[in-house]
């Protein structure tokens, strides 16, 4: 077989799994996973029902994949965003470009929150196979920082990344924190942000 022919086959069958899993997604989404059959699946993937078993195993397979995927997106370019910054204080920015972009993510952030929590097993995977991951990435970072002195050195880097992870790989992604205003999008990240960075107790000279 030629390279170049090789070459087309495997960037054809990445393709029709690629369409596979964003059906997947957009139907999950709409009806539900349990309400959605194989072959929903297959029509709007433009696919032969048989092709889904080519790749994944069962429709249970197709719905761990299109969670865990989506959650390692959503934690990835957390991350990613958090290592670039400049200034700590500019959580806030993160966290507002997360929220105005939350729309772009509905049907992914409505598989990932609303069908782990029905099947225990995809919820106990994304737990250990990616929360838990990145959590471990975060704390690497706040260690770091914690060494730099930008966080208290008091501070338990593990404690920091589980909260850090938590409020703002959910409260970015949760409709029950969302408004389409302006200004509350505004104060609501930088609300997060400064709970974030300061906590939300009155600092009294004597607790210093």
């Amino acid at each position: 077989m030629k390279l170049s022919h090789m070459s087309h086959t495997v960037g054809t069958e990445i393709d029709t799994r690629s369409r596979i899993l964003q059906s997947a997604q957009k139907l999950f989404a709409e009806q539900g996973f349990d309400a959605t059959t194989t072959k929903d699946l297959a029509n709007h993937a433009g696919v032969a029902e048989g092709t889904l078993f080519r790749y994944f195993s069962n429709k249970k397979a197709i719905l761990v994949e299109v969670a865990t995927q989506g959650w390692i997106k959503m934690l990835t370019d957390l991350l990613t965003e958090l290592s670039e910054m400049g200034s700590y204080k500019a959580i806030s920015q993160m966290m507002l470009r997360r929220m105005t972009h939350l729309k772009e993510n509905h049907d992914l952030m409505k598989v990932c929150f609303m069908e782990a929590q029905f099947h225990p097993e995809l919820r106990d995977k994304i737990q250990s196979e990616v929360i838990a991951k990145m959590t471990e990435i975060a704390e690497v970072y706040f260690a770091e920082a914690i060494a730099k002195g930008v966080y208290r050195a008091s501070l338990d880097p593990k404690v920091i990344a589980r909260v850090f992870v938590g409020m703002f790989a959910v409260a970015g992604f949760s409709n029950e924190t969302m408004t389409t205003d302006p200004l509350e999008l505004r104060l609501m990240a930088e609300g997060i942000a400064d709970i974030f960075l300061n906590g939300v107790l009155v600092q009294r000279t004597c607790d210093r």
